[in-house]
């Protein structure tokens, strides 16, 4: 699927505020309200946007303990275990990855000593081999 400069304009204003009017975006990309209602649409019909979420305000999310979970994985467990970490409420994010490791979760807890409990629960998934977690110390940027 491509999309246009316009296209990937448009997305990069609506990360950073999905809620903002669309006759605001559409000033500030130089289009009307109507062609940016128009591409939205197609957007969204085509599969490109597949939803909105909520942005946690920065001094709450930077109170709570996030890290990154390396997961190696036993052959041909990919799909139970991921199925495991996906009921995890703490587990926002899952990528599969090439290397030394399978998966990377990105989890997110209130506590270091939750965050212990999560480590603990992760490893003893059917299918896990081992984990390696690195708690994430100040986001420099994000986008």
């Amino acid at each position: 699927m491509r999309i246009s400069p316009a296209d990937e304009q448009l997305l990069s204003l609506l990360r950073e505020d999905a809620r903002a009017a669309t006759a605001d975006i559409a000033r500030r990309l130089g289009l009307s309200r109507t062609t940016v209602q128009n591409r939205i649409a197609r957007l969204e019909q085509q599969g490109v946007i597949r939803g909105y979420t909520v942005r946690i305000d920065d001094e709450l999310e930077r109170s709570r303990i996030r890290a990154h979970i390396l997961i190696t994985l036993r052959p041909k467990q990919m799909t139970a275990v991921v199925k495991a970490l996906q009921a995890m409420h703490e587990v926002r994010v899952l990528y599969s990855i090439s290397g030394d490791n399978d998966l990377i979760a990105l989890a997110v807890t209130s506590t270091v000593g939750e965050m212990d409990v999560l480590t603990d629960r992760i490893g003893v998934i059917d299918g896990v081999e081992r984990t390696n977690t690195s708690i994430v110390l100040s986001t420099k940027f994000e986008r």
